[in-house]
């Protein structure tokens, strides 16, 4: 490989580096599993004080 396309692929491959870095988020944040049953529990007490009133 010589020296100008060695030279373009490290830079395009910095680049993309850079554009993943500034795009958004695809992946929602993780919530562990203790933290999903807590937020459901949470939701079917409020469902319930709702259906309450």
């Amino acid at each position: 490989m010589n020296r100008r396309k060695k030279g373009n692929q490290i830079l395009k491959a910095r680049a993309k580096k850079a554009n993943a870095k500034l795009s958004g988020k695809k992946k929602p944040k993780y919530i562990c599993k203790a933290d999903r049953e807590k937020m459901a529990l949470e939701d079917k007490q409020n469902n319930q004080d709702i259906l309450n009133e």
